[in-house]
């Protein structure tokens, strides 16, 4: 599921523009997405502890997030994705639970937080918080109405 969610982040990340059937599939893809997005988020709670570091739903989880956050960065989908009901609230309760779950153990969220001397980073988690931000960001970008419920 991991290498299928980083096969759709290429494409969605790709610069060349959608073709208007492509553009219908791929917002077929974002509800099913946000969908499984919302179901899975809790997930990445459970990287807090050690013995859970590799913990697939987790690993989905943080995809998930990745491509919705590419998603949101396209113009032709964000008015789409920012109209899905229940996933700015979702993102912002995950972004609530992880801000509690780093203060209450390792924060392994934040890249400040992960690193101890100069060794390089690998937790999966990391930089879990920054991509939630964005995506509250993007899903709040000209909407007056997510506006207002951040």
């Amino acid at each position: 599921r991991v290498t299928l969610l980083e096969l759709m982040m290429a494409k969605v990340s790709e610069k060349n523009p959608f073709t208007s059937e492509e553009m219908s599939v791929t917002m077929k893809h974002a509800d099913f997405l946000a969908g499984c997005f919302q179901e899975k988020c809790e997930a990445v709670l459970k990287l807090t502890s050690a013995a859970d570091a590799e913990d697939e739903e987790a690993l989905v989880a943080i995809r998930l997030l990745d491509v919705l956050c590419e998603m949101t960065s396209n113009n032709g989908q964000l008015e789409h994705l920012q109209a899905l009901p229940g996933l700015l609230e979702t993102a912002i309760d995950t972004l609530r639970l992880t801000h509690l779950a780093g203060k209450r153990a390792g924060n392994i969220f934040t890249a400040t937080h992960a690193m101890t001397g100069q060794e390089e980073i690998s937790h999966p988690a990391v930089g879990f918080k920054s991509h939630l931000i964005r995506l509250i960001g993007n899903l709040c970008y000209k909407n007056k109405e997510n506006q207002d419920k951040v």
